[in-house]
């Protein structure tokens, strides 16, 4: 007889983003004519960059020929892609990566929670709190105990060191949801504690691309010896727009303590049969002059959104986090109300989506993050809608 494994049973009923979903399509059904704007899911919303669309017509062209066409492509990724990587990513900020570090992957998402399947069941992991659920989610059904380390208005959401022993803390900056970064001090602090307490950091850097700030780190290979303690993930999903091409990549160091280079290699070689060929080459696109200059643009587009929302939230009242290096703001609720009482004033006062902080933690609650993913005219809409309902 086949037997559940049980720790899926400890996962909440739904993904919060599926919960989010099934109660605006329920407020759907009931008031058709309702004009509802998102500002909760953080989807782009601007097309991809022509050097992008210009090298998927190309990639495509030479799927067509049978000289040019390409079938399965190497676990790691294709060389074109990692070098490009190498020499934009890191060496440009003066980083000694090696290509043979990268691992191209269809996203962040994937490979923050996959990862942790080359350890043990037996570490004790740390999050922080409010986290995106992918950390806590995946460590749950695998069984692990998992420690959470508060991040509130009170300490600067700048978690403090763990007072028990953990073997992998993760560590999203800027941050996944409040919109907060790390200055290159703050992160040098976790560094140490790692490689003092032979632990690993699993450092989620999807948002890089937003930091605006000088003394905020690209990556956390800025920080010295952070090779021998930090596993690196990047997503070109909100650098580029690629929520639908699905490419990203994770740094594994071979200076790391535990040797997770050639396990994860082996784990991407049985579990995973590599990113398309299309979308390699149109993640290669974004690091051409044209396509750095065109992601620039579009990146400049959703923060002047998130200036627009800081601005006016602020403005009404309200008490705003983030949004200086990061596409979330993160929003205190008005009142005593709670994070989902506030989700829905706003879907059925204003027609604005939000998402519930509780959602990411116990320390959520009060909270609701917004995103800047929108367009300017919708942004700009919603903010209107809510400023004339409160």
């Amino acid at each position: 007889m086949a037997l559940i494994n049980e720790n899926f049973l400890k996962l909440s009923e739904s993904y919060l983003f599926t919960e989010i979903a099934r109660k605006v399509n329920a407020y759907k059904e009931e008031h058709p004519k309702a004009d509802i704007i998102s500002l909760g899911i953080g989807d782009v919303t601007q097309p991809l960059a022509p050097a992008v669309i210009e090298a998927l017509y190309k990639a495509t062209d030479e799927m067509a020929v049978a000289a040019t066409f390409r079938g399965y492509g190497p676990e790691r990724g294709y060389d074109f892609l990692r070098e490009a990587i190498v020499e934009n990513d890191f060496r440009a900020r003066d980083i000694d990566i090696e290509a043979d570090e990268v691992f191209v992957s269809d996203g962040a998402k994937s490979d923050t929670g996959n990862f942790q399947e080359l350890l043990s069941a037996n570490c004790v992991v740390s999050v922080t709190d409010p986290v995106y659920p992918v950390y806590i989610d995946a460590n749950t059904m695998a069984g692990r105990e998992i420690v959470k380390l508060p991040c509130t208005a009170e300490n600067g959401f700048v978690p403090e060191l763990p007072r028990k022993h953990v073997d992998v803390i993760y560590l999203c900056y800027p941050n996944n949801p409040t919109g907060t970064t790390l200055t290159k001090e703050q992160l040098k602090v976790w560094v140490d504690y790692a490689i003092c307490e032979n632990a690993l950091i699993f450092y989620d850097a999807a948002y890089e691309a937003y930091i605006q700030s000088e003394d905020v780190p690209h990556s956390i290979y800025e920080i010295p010896d952070a090779k021998q303690c930090a596993v690196e993930f990047h997503s070109y999903s909100k650098t580029a727009g690629f929520t639908g091409i699905r490419c990203g990549y994770t740094v594994v160091p071979k200076a790391l303590k535990v040797p997770l280079n050639k396990l994860w290699n082996r784990r991407q070689s049985t579990k995973f049969n590599g990113t398309s060929y299309l979308a390699q080459r149109a993640a290669e696109a974004i690091y051409t002059p044209e396509g750095k200059t065109q992601i620039k643009a579009t990146i400049a587009y959703y923060m002047e959104n998130a200036r627009m929302m800081r601005d006016a939230l602020t403005g009404m009242g309200f008490k705003v986090y983030g949004g200086i290096d990061a596409p979330y703001l993160w929003t205190q609720t008005p009142g005593n109300m709670t994070s989902w009482e506030f989700f829905d004033w706003m879907l059925h006062s204003a027609h604005v989506v939000c998402t519930p902080g509780v959602g990411f933690g116990a320390q959520g609650e009060g909270f609701v993050r917004l995103t800047a993913f929108g367009t300017h005219e919708n942004t700009e809409k919603a903010l209107r809608r809510i400023e004339s309902k409160l």
